[in-house]
């Protein structure tokens, strides 16, 4: 069932974008934008983004001072095809007075903090910053330019392009050997659950010690049940769903080190107050970073768009954002919010497609509202779809990555929209589940003890799981579950301010920042012509511990 290897299809990733820079908006008259659901995508925008003028030309008009640092940034960003934005952020903490703080964001990739008395000034200087170390990398490399990593140990006799190529093929086999290994201990501990991992999604944490996966999940169903007003019940429990939750479970952990009394454990955690910052947020340490592993394409747009064979000179800019769109996971199967063939309000429970969670989660965090009051928001640098019947990864790049393309300069401070690379990789187990087993889904994080088992479609930990919360039956998982957890860490942070609001509801909405976020995200993805986001009821957010 887990294979020792597999053919790797190789993708080139976010950082070699091929694709337009651009949304696509509503037009009532055939365009050309709507190539983008065409066959020959690809070369088209390789046509459309042909350099006319090297980097180095662009450079020498820079050094010549014939052009200034955000322009030659902007160039370079087109001319070489990697992602750019100028993200407005806090000033560092040894800086005294009113000042406008910026950094170029290249990538998905922060560079050095730019400051200024004006919004220009203080973006000018990030993007001068910017360039003092990217400018030294350009200069044999006709390819996008290295992202600032932690200094690895040196490939001879390679060139540098080629040299970045083989550390991302590395670590696309290195991330999908380390879900395979955890996979397999797990269900070997409990074999009589090995079925259940036919849909599975992981995150990797990756340090200078390697891989390690901390929160895995399977399952691909929503729970038949009406919208629950005590939060015990899990509503959505497809493999990507579950191993977030299951991830907030691991912050939650090691935010509890951190606060903890024992030194020890402190350092251990994955947290550090940042020193370059006025903020109380903690942050992610220098050198962590996450990874998502999924061995399937999310439902939602992003399955759709492989299907899409259509002329693009017939289509209208309507047709592809209706393509595109938001979707709602209702009862197994997806729709399209503008479809005519369902109707929401005749369902018992409904939440939004997979992908555009994964959408929302790149702008906003994976950390979520709650946990958004003691850190900074929590991005994955890369996707890592391990699909044996997936040969391209274009449509989760639109559906991803570009329908959200340019928010980052109306969202508040920390929050961007962090650009995946997303890559093709082995697959580390079966698409296909038992049919006894089908509608189960599994939750494990690092420090369990043993695996937690959900009927999807009840909601609830089934009788036999190795591990239950209590005779409710209450998923581990489950929105009371992590309230608790929010107040365990409010206590030990002394937050009283937090400690005052008892309902789950409440401490979500005072969450002010991420809630800002959140509601301009979903303004702009309706303006975009991409549809309505569809919220729950709101009693079911209206509950306490108790």
């Amino acid at each position: 069932m887990y294979p020792t290897g597999g053919s790797f299809r190789g993708s080139r990733g976010a950082c070699f974008s091929q694709i337009p820079k651009k949304n696509l908006q509503p037009t009532s008259a055939p365009t050309p934008t709507s190539s983008t659901v065409n066959g020959d995508f690809d070369q088209r925008v390789k046509s459309t983004f042909k350099p006319k003028v090297s980097p180095k030309t662009l450079i020498d008009r820079y050094m010549r001072k014939e052009t200034n640092a955000i322009s030659l940034l902007h160039q370079l960003a087109q001319t070489l095809q990697f992602h750019l934005e100028m993200k407005e952020t806090v000033t560092p903490a040894n800086v005294t007075g009113l000042y406008f703080a910026f950094c170029a964001v290249i990538d998905g990739v922060e560079y050095k903090t730019g400051i200024g008395t004006a919004k220009k000034e203080a973006r000018l200087n990030a993007a001068q910053l910017a360039l003092q170390d990217l400018l030294p990398t350009l200069e044999t490399l006709d390819g996008p330019p290295p992202l600032p990593v932690k200094e690895e140990p040196s490939i001879p006799d390679v060139h540098p392009c080629r040299a970045m190529l083989e550390r991302k093929k590395s670590v696309n086999l290195q991330i999908p050997h380390a879900v395979r290994d955890q996979l397999t201990k797990l269900m070997n501990s409990h074999p009589e659950y090995s079925s259940c991992a036919g849909t599975i999604a992981a995150f990797i944490l990756q340090t200078s010690s390697g891989y390690e996966v901390v929160a895995l999940g399977t399952g691909n169903f929503n729970t038949k049940e009406s919208i629950s007003s005590n939060g015990r019940i899990l509503h959505d429990s497809h493999a990507v769903v579950t191993a977030r939750r299951s991830l907030m479970r691991f912050l939650y952990r090691h935010l509890l080190m951190y606060f903890s009394k024992n030194a020890n454990l402190t350092e251990k955690s994955i947290f550090q107050q940042n020193s370059s910052s006025s903020s109380s947020l903690l942050s992610l340490k220098s050198g962590v970073t996450l990874h998502l592993y999924v061995n399937q394409l999310p439902k939602g747009a992003a399955q759709v768009l492989p299907k899409l064979r259509l002329n693009p000179l017939s289509m209208l800019a309507w047709q592809v954002n209706n393509e595109i769109s938001l979707h709602l996971s209702v009862e197994g199967k997806v729709f399209s919010v503008f479809s005519s063939t369902h109707d929401p309000c005749t369902s018992k429970m409904v939440s939004m497609s997979t992908t555009d969670k994964l959408t929302q989660w790149q702008v906003l965090g994976y950390q979520g509202a709650l946990l958004s009051h003691f850190i900074e928001p929590v991005y994955v640098q890369s996707i890592l779809i391990g699909d044996s019947d997936c040969s391209e990864i274009c449509s989760m790049e639109r559906s991803v990555s570009q329908r959200v393309e340019g928010i980052t300069s109306e969202l508040p401070m920390f929050y961007c929209m962090m650009r995946p690379h997303i890559s093709l990789v082995p697959s580390v187990a079966s698409s296909r589940a038992d049919g006894n087993q089908l509608t189960y889904s599994v939750n494990w994080s690092e420090g369990d003890s043993s695996l937690e088992v959900v009927d999807g479609l009840e909601g609830k930990t089934i009788e036999d799981s190795p591990f239950k919360s209590g005779c409710s039956l209450a998923s581990r998982l489950c929105k009371v579950a992590m309230l608790h957890r929010f107040r365990l860490v409010a206590k030990e942070a002394q937050r009283t301010d937090l400690l005052a609001t008892t309902s789950y509801r409440g401490a979500k909405m005072m969450a002010k920042s991420y809630q800002e976020s959140k509601n301009i995200l979903r303004a702009y993805l309706h303006q975009q012509g991409f549809g309505s986001w569809v919220d729950k009821a709101l009693v079911s957010d209206n509950f306490t511990c108790e």
